[in-house]
């Protein structure tokens, strides 16, 4: 949860991108400034697919490892009632889980990413796989909550490595054949991470129903060691990227004062964010310091974490991001809020839950289909954006006594935009950035996306407390509507949109 991806080919970038081809995270590499149409030496081709490239073969391994993130992000939805009933504690407290894991993604995705560009991909990929395993072997038998704040936080680090690592193997790909990757594949890859998300609710629900909520966290380790297998077997060996002359691994172009200043700052938002019933207003000092200090570095460091100066330049693809971070921060208001409504006020079951969802998750793996063929972005963006509005509307008149054909219709209204959203901000990325940075770029867009449902969270348990209650639903539903209406003028408002296509 994605989680969003891909859909189409790159355009040629619009008059708003930066005057260099600099990635948007960092300056670009000798190996990453090879064209893309020339072959990448020693590299063989998947096993079966030595004609054709991008085989089957190639990108399941890649789809099992990309949907590990978008599932967990909206799997753990239907269980937080029950760990919260387990652990004595409320849902404040359960708000951690959600938010430890967006935490932990927000920094890793662009961090991964750029070891992905620098390291080769399928090492990234591979050693990712290896941490979500062991995030699952400690969140099955955790015998407290801390426990579960440690597998969480695994889970996101380990998660955030396979999609720009599959980006990047894409990339690679492209260039041993020398055309671009074909629609159909970067769909499946799109498909794969959205299509989790948007069913993780209702598989979360029957694990919680069938095995207690520990499921949630077991489920991770046979998907994650078959994914692993897989990659052994089918995705082939990384190409040369400028090695030293003793063999060794080219050196990461990584920043660790950029991502040690911008894991600080977004840790003590994160702490300020959690508890808006009783601010901390002081800790918005630390932020502020951690903030400048880290524009300063930025500006200053000759490989920057995040490049400030080639975002700035590059007003389409920071529009991309601002717009991705909103509307996540909306839809996982309602992934997570009305969830928890449903349990606490209208007395569903986590199985119930689930099935309630389903209309949602329906709504968001056909729409993602469907997203993944048009031909424009702007158009699928301001659908989505006026279904959001309306859902928002929907959820404000809900209360225990509303039918529940008025509680599926809402779920259905946030689903269709979450396909369409996801589908179309990933197209606008490819559109938008370098080709050879595209890992880099792909895990920044998941950054926003993920300070987008960590201010979700903290919005949650400012709204509900201890439990969930109609007064709390209607808040996240007033908050849902204005951010509707900004997403609506930011994209209307888009000219660069107007040239994009998947």
């Amino acid at each position: 949860m994605n989680g969003a991806d891909a859909t189409g080919p790159r355009t040629t970038e619009p008059a708003a991108a930066p005057r260099t081809t600099e990635p948007a995270t960092g300056p670009r590499t000798a190996a990453e400034a090879e064209p893309a149409s020339r072959a990448l030496p020693g590299r063989k081709a998947p096993a079966g697919d030595e004609g054709t490239g991008f085989g089957a073969r190639l990108t399941a391994p890649l789809m099992m490892g990309s949907l590990l993130n978008p599932l967990n992000t909206t799997m753990i939805s239907t269980a937080l009632v029950s760990i919260g009933h387990d652990f004595s504690i409320g849902a404040a407290k359960t708000a951690w889980l959600i938010s430890v894991l967006y935490l932990a993604s927000a920094v890793a995705q662009p961090v991964l990413g750029k070891l992905a560009d620098s390291l080769g991909p399928r090492r990234v990929f591979l050693a990712g796989l290896v941490v979500v395993v062991a995030s699952g072997v400690v969140g099955t038998w955790a015998p407290g909550f801390g426990w579960l704040i440690v597998s969480r936080l695994l889970l996101g680090i380990g998660t955030s490595a396979a999609y720009p690592a599959a980006m990047a193997v894409l990339r690679d790909e492209s260039g041993r054949l020398g055309r671009p990757t074909p629609r159909p594949v970067l769909a499946r890859l799109s498909f794969a991470a959205l299509g989790s998300a948007a069913v993780g609710p209702t598989l979360g629900g029957a694990l919680v129903m069938l095995v207690g909520w520990r499921g949630i966290f077991a489920v991770n380790i046979p998907v994650a060691l078959a994914a692993l297998v897989a990659t052994l077997l089918w995705i082939p060996a990384d190409p040369p990227r400028g090695r030293p002359a003793d063999g060794s691994l080219p050196r990461p172009d990584v920043d660790p004062l950029g991502i040690g200043l911008f894991s600080a700052a977004l840790t003590v938002l994160v702490f300020f964010l959690l508890d808006l019933a009783h601010p901390q207003w002081w800790l918005l000092a630390p932020f502020a310091v951690l903030g400048a200090l880290l524009v300063r570095w930025q500006l200053r460091a000759p490989r920057p974490f995040i490049d400030l100066r080639t975002l700035a330049g590059n007003g389409a693809l920071s529009r991309t991001y601002l717009r991705h971070g909103l509307s996540y921060l909306l839809i996982y208001c309602v992934m997570y809020g009305f969830t928890q409504w449903l349990e606490e006020v209208r007395g569903f079951s986590s199985g119930q839950t689930g099935l309630l969802m389903l209309p949602m998750s329906v709504a968001a793996l056909v729409c993602s289909l469907l997203g993944a063929r048009t031909k424009g972005v702007r158009g699928p963006l301001v659908l989505a954006c006026l279904l959001l509005g309306a859902g928002a509307g929907t959820l404000a008149f809900l209360t225990g006594d509303t039918p529940l054909g008025v509680l599926l219709l809402a779920g259905a209204c946030f689903g269709v935009p979450q396909g369409l959203i996801g589908t179309s901000n990933q197209a606008a990325v490819q559109a938008f950035s370098p080709a050879a940075s595209i890992g880099s770029a792909a895990g920044l867009q998941r950054t926003a996306q993920y300070i987008g449902a960590i201010t979700a969270s903290s919005l949650i348990a400012l709204a509900y407390g201890q439990a969930a209650t109609d007064a709390g639903l209607h808040l996240m539903a007033l908050v849902a509507a204005v951010l509707a209406v900004l997403l609506i003028v930011l994209t209307v408002t888009d000219r660069a949109l107007r040239t994009a296509t998947p």
